[in-house]
């Protein structure tokens, strides 16, 4: 497996692969698969756009990951900064690069993919903090959430809903730079759970 960064323009002409892991990882069904390919589209061109993505020997794409800048006027920033004290808006959104996909196929998941392509994000992100947000769940059970607290993520809001969303979600943050790697998951070989790759609704 072989783990390279990607342009904006390497991930557009990947971007068949990318819907499909996404679709894979996260379960949608086809209607919101296309309303995603949309908006990746368009986050590509967005400020500090970094991106990530994990190759088979043959090329075939087995998970990426992708974040870039927040600013106001975007949608996922701004509902969370609403829902954010004065104080913490300062500590948080002030200079923020926001963590928006990583996703590995459920076939390739358990091997450290995810770790991996964190590791390389948050490696060359832009920023002073980095923020995601992803389903609550256990976090003992959920393998997305055991990756998250091995990278010294906190809980920033918990149970937090979008518009339009009825799924809880938790909003988690980190200070940058990354400066030491995560430690090995001891509950690795664990079966994939449902969360196993999902950083909350990405900005439409």
């Amino acid at each position: 497996m072989r783990l390279v960064r990607w342009t904006p323009d390497d991930l557009l002409r990947r971007l068949d692969d990318v819907v499909a892991v996404y679709g894979e990882a996260m379960n949608y069904r086809a209607d919101l698969l296309e309303a995603r390919r949309g908006y990746i589209a368009t986050h590509v061109r967005r400020p500090g756009f970094r991106a990530v993505a994990s190759l088979t020997s043959e090329g075939h794409l087995a998970g990426f990951g992708y974040g870039y800048v927040g600013t106001p006027g975007q949608w996922w920033h701004d509902q969370v900064y609403r829902a954010l004290t004065a104080d913490a808006r300062r500590r948080w959104l002030t200079d923020c690069f926001e963590v928006v996909e990583l996703h590995v196929r459920p076939p390739a998941q358990g091997h450290r993919l995810g770790t991996r392509q964190l590791t390389a994000l948050l490696t060359v992100a832009s920023g002073s903090t980095t923020l995601l947000s992803t389903p609550e769940a256990d976090e003992q059970r959920s393998r997305a959430w055991r990756l998250y607290r091995r990278f010294g993520f906190v809980d920033v809001l918990r149970h937090f809903h979008f518009p339009g969303d009825e799924r809880p979600f938790g909003i988690l943050g980190r200070d940058l730079p990354l400066t030491a790697p995560a430690p090995a998951d001891p509950a690795a070989s664990n079966p994939a759970d449902p969360a196993a790759s999902a950083p909350g609704p990405a900005d439409p």
